[in-house]
């Protein structure tokens, strides 16, 4: 991929998880030189810049010599990269990286092109740097966890490179790549922007898409296992109240109800209507998918974004001649608004999941087994797995609450509201997580209870089921059931369960 203006979210995972190396354009190259210019005349001139020539912060009043820009720039850093936790995953950092080389060749930020190039260097190496997950409130930028990448630039910290954890000077030597000193500017640019924020999102949007498509498949099984109607999801219904999201989903699940010999075996069988959990999916689920479609719109804007300050314009902001703006394009807020809202979205579809579940598993509802075990009693089939996914969906509520809520001043109050955006994400990715596994819990026992029945379900939903049995045995007698329901959650995950059901 050549790095320029544009990239989108199938280019971002190209890059992040597919590995697609990355250059930088001659056009973005030209960008970045004709803002640096604009820093060097600062630095030989008299005035007082923000960022360049001044200190940070509550301490942008205080005037640095020229003689100290560069060391200003390396204790910006050194002193900023202070976070705790957990190291972000590979993933996570690749996409900071991206983003933060992206945000960078927009030629705003006043950096030399050495420092895009660098940044691209490691990403297409796969040498990442160690990055602590906590330490950001989402206004200044990801500060502290941008200020660890930085540090890696510089020969500074650890690196993640060949499965092992290096130090950062180390595995530079091996890439026959030499740390940045920084010059003005420098320091600042690479750790004022949303790029932790931007990274997480992105990655859950994508996880989460696939499995908004699962949960429409589960659905679908979950109908065909307990012969609910298949009418509720006609085009006529949702037409009536059409909801982008849910006409979209509707018409998946009609195809993958699609020719079921289940259906009509039913039609007269005297239910009137089937629970919440089944027939208003469309309109569950339809809620979710807009939420997801929202989400990907701020993402093409953030990745179009300049999230630096000072921003330069080496035209003027006017076109009148070179400017420097101290504006506050690097406030997470509108990531943090949009985590907080995915957050909640992918809850759903995890809640009405356990839902289904509970009508699966308690004879009083499905008319099958108790816990669809063979010989209750001596069996207590997916009993438990039920609980694990009550619990899961228990965690997600707390998770779900917004932390774009809170703001605690800093900097003296300088930076007084933050947006707390990287918690947010990282909830969402949590949450994301536990929404696998809850589906995991319903494919396994809708298959179950599929097994139950005689007739060929709906294509997409047969085409599941028989990949699903390539992998996880049915029950016969209670064993050791946590491999399976892994099992399933990595067909889940790799979106494999859910190509096959769409392929059929």
């Amino acid at each position: 991929m050549i790095l320029d203006h544009q990239l989108d979210l199938d280019a971002f995972l190209a890059v992040v998880r597919g590995g697609e190396p990355v250059s930088l354009a001659d056009a973005a190259r030209e960008r970045v030189a004709r803002a640096r210019a604009v820093v060097e005349r600062i630095v030989d001139g008299d005035e007082a810049v923000y960022g360049v020539n001044t200190g940070f912060g509550k301490f942008a009043s205080v005037r640095v010599g020229r003689e100290s820009l560069a060391q200003l720039q390396h204790n910006l850093i050194v002193s900023h990269a202070i976070g705790v936790g957990e190291a972000l995953p590979a993933e996570v950092v690749r996409g900071m990286l991206l983003l933060r080389a992206q945000s960078l060749a927009l030629g705003h930020s006043g950096v030399r092109s050495e420092v895009v190039e660098l940044l691209l260097a490691l990403l297409n190496a796969r040498a990442h740097p160690v990055i602590p997950a906590q330490g950001s409130v989402g206004a200044s930028g990801d500060l502290a966890p941008l200020a660890h990448l930085a540090l890696a630039l510089i020969g500074l910290g650890e690196m993640e490179y060949g499965g092992a954890v290096r130090p950062a000077a180390n595995v530079l030597a091996d890439l026959s790549l030499s740390p940045l000193v920084l010059e003005a500017k420098e320091g600042l640019a690479l750790i004022n922007g949303t790029q932790l924020m931007g990274s997480l999102l992105a990655l859950a949007l994508a996880d989460a898409w696939t499995l908004l498509g699962t949960a429409n498949l589960a659905a679908a099984m979950t109908v065909e296992a307990l012969s609910g109607s298949h009418r509720p999801f006609s085009a006529g219904v949702v037409a009536l109240r059409p909801h982008p999201g849910a006409v979209a989903v509707a018409a998946e699940v009609r195809t993958f109800l699609h020719g079921s010999e289940i259906a009509p075996a039913h039609a007269n069988c005297g239910k009137v209507q089937d629970a919440y959990s089944l027939r208003a999916v469309p309109q569950v689920h339809g809620a979710s998918h807009d939420a997801l479609v929202q989400a990907g719109r701020v993402l093409g804007v953030e990745f179009a974004s300049v999230t630096d300050n000072p921003l330069i314009f080496p035209d003027g902001a006017a076109g009148d001649g070179g400017e420097v703006i101290s504006g506050g394009n690097f406030h997470g807020q509108p990531l943090a608004l949009t985590a907080d809202a995915l957050k909640v979205a992918v809850a759903e579809l995890g809640s009405i999941s356990e839902r289904r579940t509970e009508q699966l598993l308690n004879p009083a509802l499905s008319g099958l087994p108790a816990f669809l075990a063979p010989q209750g009693g001596l069996n207590s089939g997916l009993m438990i797995a039920q609980y694990t996914a009550a619990a899961l969906v228990s965690e997600n509520k707390v998770l779900a609450h917004p932390a774009s809520v809170d703001s605690i001043p800093t900097s003296a109050n300088q930076e007084d509201h933050v947006s707390m955006g990287a918690h947010g994400a990282r909830q969402l990715r949590q949450i994301v997580e536990n929404v696998a596994s809850v589906l995991a819990v319903e494919l396994l026992a809708a298959a179950q209870a599929l097994d139950f029945g005689g007739l060929r379900a709906g294509a997409g939903v047969q085409a599941a089921w028989e990949r699903l049995r390539q992998e996880v045995a049915p029950m016969q007698r209670d064993r050791y059931y946590r491999p399976d329901l892994l099992r399933v959650r990595e067909l889940i995950v790799s979106g494999e369960l859910l190509r096959a059901a769409r392929e059929a």
